[in-house]
């Protein structure tokens, strides 16, 4: 008996619907994140992108837990001298609720070319209504 090893062209992509709505940040971004790698198929190797395609919907109503809307900062740094920006999370999630969870699922995808790639297949919508019908997606439940 011989261990079985998948390549590249025997992986079958499929596409899955996560609904954030009332769901914690993180519990959805770590779900997104385990679905993208692939970790929830028998077929999983690490050396190899064997994950599937996420679609994030509801990400306005989405929560974050105890007080991190007030607490917690998205930082970032232009390049220049004195340069460090700062946002509340609550106006993140006001603003840019797509961005909250594409950051959360990024901190948890490794920084490499699987991941990056990986990447590229999550989709994060701000309301229910998606583009993606014609590849219908099977719900994900959390």
């Amino acid at each position: 008996m011989s261990t079985y090893m998948p390549t590249a062209e025997s992986i079958n992509r499929k596409w899955y619907i996560i609904d954030a709505a009332g769901k914690p940040v993180g519990r959805v971004a770590a779900t997104a994140a385990a679905i993208l790698r692939g970790k929830h198929k028998t077929t999983f190797v690490p050396h190899l992108d064997c994950g599937d395609h996420v679609i994030v919907i509801n990400a306005e109503k989405a929560v974050l837990t105890g007080s991190k809307l007030d607490k917690k900062f998205y930082r970032y740094h232009t390049g220049y001298v004195g340069g460090l920006k700062e946002i509340k999370y609550r106006t993140l999630m006001n603003e840019k609720p797509e961005k909250v969870i594409e950051l959360a699922v990024k901190g948890m995808i490794p920084s490499t070319v699987i991941g990056r790639s990986a990447l590229k297949r999550l989709r994060v919508y701000r309301g229910a209504e998606h583009v993606h019908a014609a590849q219908k997606p099977e719900e994900w439940k959390i």
